[in-house]
């Protein structure tokens, strides 16, 4: 009887998660999405990367490669030839999507009040396009997400804001002074399509 019930859930389960893997494979990336990029051969490299506005995504080593409009597959073969010349032989990368950029059950939590689309990417817990209150602070939004992560520069974190004007302004924030209480740009209020960015610890920082 258990030989016929797993058998069962085999059939069940195998063509669930073949329909699952081709859905990936067809969906077009889009801005706000969240990839999860893994490398066989180097750990330090693997974490969930956003696809920015410009339909980029940033990754160790590889640089910025263009994500949006494109499979994962399309996507995941660009980062496999961009990390090659770091390595002795060729990279084995694995992708798929850890998030997209709205789903249903997140757009029905946040009908019943007003929010504004910030967009965190870097050395955070957790990547990606984040839809807070209005009136959230900095210092609230970081700790929304989790925090950093242990790779975080935390001294050169930026702060990317487009004004009235079209232009982009970028304030630099270090996260140690906030601490000390030498910076209160922590209390900076989240504004529509803000972009933080939480570069990656050098060697010797």
């Amino acid at each position: 009887m258990k030989r016929i019930i797993a058998l069962l859930s085999a059939l069940v389960i195998v063509p669930f998660m073949a329909v699952q893997t081709s859905a990936q494979e067809s969906y077009r990336i889009k801005p706000g999405d969240v990839l999860r990029i893994e490398v066989l051969e180097d750990s330090s490299i693997n974490r969930d990367t956003l696809v920015l506005p410009d339909g980029r995504i940033s990754v160790p080593l590889a640089g910025t490669v263009a994500a949006a409009g494109r499979t994962l597959t399309q996507v995941r073969e660009n980062v496999t030839q961009a990390l090659a010349p770091n390595f002795s032989s060729g990279p084995t990368v694995f992708m798929s999507m850890a998030r997209l950029a709205q789903d249903d059950l997140q757009m029905l939590a946040q009908a019943d009040e007003d929010t504004v689309p910030i967009y965190v990417m870097g050395e955070v817990a957790n990547p990606g396009k984040v839809e807070v209150a209005e009136g959230t602070t900095m210092l609230q939004l970081l700790a929304e997400i989790g925090g950093f992560s242990r790779f975080a520069a935390t001294q050169r974190v930026q702060l990317r804001r487009v004004g009235k004007d079209g232009k982009e302004r970028v304030y630099n924030v270090n996260y140690k002074d906030i601490l000390a209480g030498k910076s209160g740009i922590g209390m900076t209020v989240m504004a529509p399509g803000d972009v933080i960015i939480v570069p990656e610890r050098r060697l010797f920082e």
